[in-house]
């Protein structure tokens, strides 16, 4: 059985001490304290992550100077505690105050329940989704990740350490893998461990850019070489001088262009396009590509001398579909960071979603992955991400492994939603309808965090 969470009154009046901790206690674990001594050492004891604050307590229960300097106490103990202050309708800016120094939230007196709930309820899920945002910010910062990369499985843990080992040499570098795996931010990151981090990282899409304009975008021209060269251009090899050049799809690059590049990484000179002065280039080369570059040298279009060049190193990075212990890891990372970007009040991915994107192949990998949960934090109604915010289509459906719990649970809170908005949001005659009483459903709604306003005029 869980246990409750732990909330804290803080209250000199009995009364009002006993209403609340009567009310509360089929939800929290409810602990009281009427000063500031017995609330400080039930703090430190009990951790409550939200509480209530009366600001009249003794020895002045008639101002607010002791509750004040109490909520400074409590926010250097927990900067996360979740502090609603509680005072009277004529001491606005008292509550005012509070709220500046750091309360979450003030209510005034005389306290109504169901209200006073809400409030209990939206700070502690506020108070989780902060918890646990920065719990998985520590966790990144750890083992999982290096630089940009994020994995903790075992094959993502061998590139972190292939990366560390290269990076303290200037040998070359081939990068392998799918498109949308990570080649570019594995060869930033191999930059960025080197000695040349200072330096430039500059990099260039072979596959990207037409063949005839390739040349002079990688060597650079001299004044009037061809027709629209108005001025003499460095190229990117130039430009990556002292620093890294990444060869993006290096196996489009043609066979001319190839000899050019080999004879770069045997003699460090290059010579600009219509030029006659050889000049010497200090530039680390990491290339990548999808490619199967033994295959396209067994085909003759590409040289095997250069394949030994440019792979003195070779890293495999996995394909989604490959990296099991990490897909969860990398969707719980990207909703927090587009949570956060986007302000979307979302308390996390369901079960269903989890399930959908464990079940899905990925074959966009890392990319797709990104933009399915950036499009789901903005297209999403909440408070859950579900599959169907996802669109990953027909593998996305949710897994027949589903506990029967869980399966129940869906089928409630899409019959609650269907039957609210059939219904105009009227909760006596959508209980009604699906055949259960006002309070059953009140308790459903509550469940599943329902939030269903009756409107009060039609649609446009």
């Amino acid at each position: 059985m869980n246990e409750k969470p732990k909330v804290l009154i803080v209250e000199d009046d009995s009364g009002i001490c006993n209403q609340l901790k009567w009310a509360l206690s089929k939800d929290y674990e409810v602990f009281t304290a009427p000063d500031s001594e017995t609330t400080l050492t039930l703090l430190q004891k009990e951790r409550p992550p939200v509480l209530t604050l009366d600001l009249g307590l003794p020895p002045r229960p008639h101002d607010a100077e002791i509750g004040l300097q109490l909520l400074g106490e409590i926010l250097k103990l927990n900067s996360l505690t979740k502090v609603i202050v509680i005072t009277g309708n004529t001491e606005k800016g008292n509550a005012l105050k509070a709220v500046q120094m750091g309360a979450y939230d003030f209510y005034y007196k005389p306290i109504d329940m169901d209200e006073i709930k809400i409030i209990l309820s939206r700070a502690f899920h506020i108070q989780s989704l902060e918890k646990e945002n920065i719990e998985l910010q520590k966790k990144l910062e750890g083992e999982i990740r290096f630089d940009d990369l994020i994995g903790q499985g075992p094959k993502m843990q061998e590139v972190f350490s292939t990366i560390r080992k290269v990076a303290k040499s200037d040998i070359s570098v081939l990068v392998i893998g799918e498109s949308g795996t990570g080649k570019e931010l594995v060869s930033k990151s191999i930059h960025n461990q080197s000695e040349r981090k200072e330096k430039p990282f500059v990099a260039i899409n072979c596959g990207a850019i037409p063949e005839n304009l390739l040349e002079s975008e990688l060597f650079g021209h001299e004044k009037g070489s061809f027709t629209g060269a108005y001025a003499q251009q460095k190229g990117k090899v130039e430009y990556a001088n002292g620093g890294t050049l990444f060869l993006d799809e290096i196996g489009e690059l043609s066979p001319a262009l190839q000899v050019k590049l080999l004879r770069f990484l045997q003699e460090h000179t290059i010579e600009r396009i219509g030029g006659r002065e050889s000049i010497r280039v200090d530039a680390r080369i990491i290339a990548a590509t999808q490619k199967d570059l033994v295959k396209a040298i067994q085909d003759g279009d590409f040289r095997e001398d250069l394949y030994y060049r440019l792979g003195v190193v070779t890293i495999h990075i996995p394909p989604m579909r490959e990296r099991e212990g990490d897909i969860l890891l990398l969707a719980k990372y990207y909703f927090h960071r587009f949570r956060n970007e986007t302000k979307r009040k979302f308390k996390g991915l369901s079960q269903p979603a989890i399930g959908a994107i464990l079940e899905y192949q990925w074959p966009g990998n890392i990319r797709e992955l990104e933009n399915k949960i950036k499009r789901a934090v903005i297209m999403g109604e909440g408070p859950w991400i579900t599959p169907q915010d996802l669109d990953l289509g027909p593998s996305a459906s949710p897994p027949e492994e589903l506990s029967l719990k869980e399966a129940r649970e869906n089928v409630e809170m899409n019959i609650i939603h269907r039957a609210l908005d059939r219904n105009n949001g009227n909760i006596t005659r959508a209980a009604a309808e699906m055949g259960v009483s006002r309070p059953t459903l009140h308790d459903l709604m509550r469940k599943y965090e329902i939030k269903h306003k009756k409107r009060t005029q039609p649609p446009i």
